[in-house]
């Protein structure tokens, strides 16, 4: 067998409930910045430099979140193959996908290794990573099912369990996996040395790994063989075919496979790792100053101790407080015990049942052509800064129940409008009647930024009619 060809496959399906207000269902944990200035999403693949054998990213994504996966890694300069999940069903079958779609792109070679990596975790060594990486790569050229355990340092009871079998080179057979423990039975998973967290990252061939799935979950590799073949290309994405993908089995490669595998190996892995799982995490990852708070934004505490303290836009200032999660975003601020940081979860699936749109987008929205936040709204009236990447469009559109007046406040924008064309510079502006067609479009070299004021009976996002899209929409 020639040098193994090594393809990440990156998961981005997660939702991070747990760090709202700054994750939403449109705007989920592993796209925020929470460490430096790279999305987790970034970091995740950031730390694969150096590895020798890598071939082609494979991202699995939800397809309401495509275009901010393709954005991220442009950011970073890295291109991949996009696979668009329609429905979400785990991440067993997601990994399927990934693995028949790598079989597809290499028929008659050797099959590639796929190193399965969740795109919201931190982990601080890269180099004791990569190790680990490389240690794991024999055992999955020879067959094995490879997962990397991390090496607890507490006694957590939010994490799931590995509990490791006879020693094998740089790690352990898989002796067998277990579910989240309460505090007494963590202590004693602790003190024995036999058990390690659960990472949610593992390495295998991808042919091993469809057998191992034909054997143990035969329903998930149907019907995620159906829909890979029965794929389109959209743009620069593969949509999965829907109704083939949403018939498979919802399950995890744990249940699905690792738990049932004789042929499971775990490699140790102590580097720092994190998954981000709730506000309190970040107070562990190096980020707390000498009161042990951990502050983002425009913070100001005075006898503030054990706290984490978040704004996103205005002043968050504290006095006397203590063992508090307050994270302020423009729409939303949430105050929480820091020992109840794990419930933020209910809350939100509270807010959800209340039908609050705080739940679903975050006050910047990205597009494909850019973005837009809110900045003001009231009764028959919003007002919204739109900011367009340069040779981007809106789609051309109009809309049943509001009129726009658009103002320029930088750039270039060249403007449909009804039978007219009109090119404008900053500080001049147009106005849009309802139900006109009408087109925004940035011809020029900087990004077009323009304050849109809506007024009418309804101002609700779905309010357009499309009638011509470059993203297919």
């Amino acid at each position: 067998m020639n040098s193994p060809v090594v393809r990440p496959v990156v998961l981005c399906g997660g939702s991070g409930t747990r760090l709202w207000p700054l994750s939403r269902t449109h705007y989920p944990k592993q796209f925020l910045r929470l460490v430096d200035e790279f999305s987790l999403l970034q970091n995740t693949l950031r730390r694969l430099d150096g590895l020798a054998g890598l071939g082609r990213t494979i991202a699995v994504a939800n397809e309401n979140h495509r275009f901010l996966v393709a954005e991220q890694l442009h950011e970073i300069g890295l291109q991949a193959d996009l696979l668009l999940e329609p429905a979400a069903r785990n991440t067993a079958p997601a990994v399927a996908a990934a693995a028949l779609h790598a079989l597809g792109e290499a028929p008659g070679q050797d099959p590639p290794l796929l190193l399965v990596l969740p795109s919201d975790h931190v982990i601080a060594e890269v180099a004791v990573f990569q190790a680990a990486v490389r240690a794991a790569i024999p055992h999955a050229l020879a067959g094995a099912l490879v997962t990397f355990g991390v090496v607890p340092d507490r006694a957590e009871t939010g994490y799931g369990y590995i509990r490791r079998g006879d020693p094998v080179l740089g790690g352990y057979a898989l002796d067998r996996f277990v579910e989240k423990p309460d505090p007494e039975t963590a202590q004693a998973y602790l003190d024995s040395g036999q058990y390690f967290w659960n990472s949610g990252m593992f390495l295998f061939r991808a042919d091993t790994y469809l057998e191992a799935l034909q054997r143990f979950a035969p329903g998930i590799r149907e019907c995620v063989a159906t829909a890979v073949a029965d794929a389109r290309r959209d743009l620069d994405f593969l949509r999965l075919d829907q109704t083939a993908f949403a018939a498979s089995p919802a399950n995890s490669i744990d249940y699905a496979v690792m738990e049932k595998t004789e042929h499971g190996v775990v490699i140790p892995l102590d580097a720092g790792w994190n998954d981000i799982g709730a506000w309190d995490a970040l107070a562990t990852i190096g980020q707390a100053d000498a009161n042990n708070n951990t502050q983002h934004g425009d913070v100001l505490s005075i006898d503030t101790r054990n706290c984490v303290l978040l704004s996103e836009g205005r002043l968050l200032a504290t006095v006397g407080v203590s063992d508090l999660v307050v994270v302020a975003t423009p729409d939303a601020v949430l105050v929480a015990n820091k020992a109840k940081a794990q419930e933020v979860k209910a809350l939100v699936d509270e807010l959800k049942r209340s039908s609050r749109a705080e739940t679903e987008f975050r006050h910047i929205v990205h597009r494909p052509w850019g973005s837009y936040e809110g900045v003001a709204h009231g009764p028959r009236y919003q007002v919204k800064r739109i900011l367009v990447k340069p040779g981007a469009s809106l789609s051309l559109q109009k809309h049943h129940h509001r009129a726009e007046h658009w103002i320029v406040v930088k750039g270039t924008a060249m403007i449909v409008r009804g039978d007219d064309s009109l090119l404008l510079s900053e500080n001049q502006s147009t106005y849009i009647p309802l139900g006109v067609v009408h087109r925004l479009e940035n011809p020029g070299k900087i990004d077009l930024e323009i304050v849109e004021v809506q007024s009418g009976s309804y101002l609700g996002e779905d309010d357009i009619v499309r009638l011509e899209d470059s993203y297919g929409r």
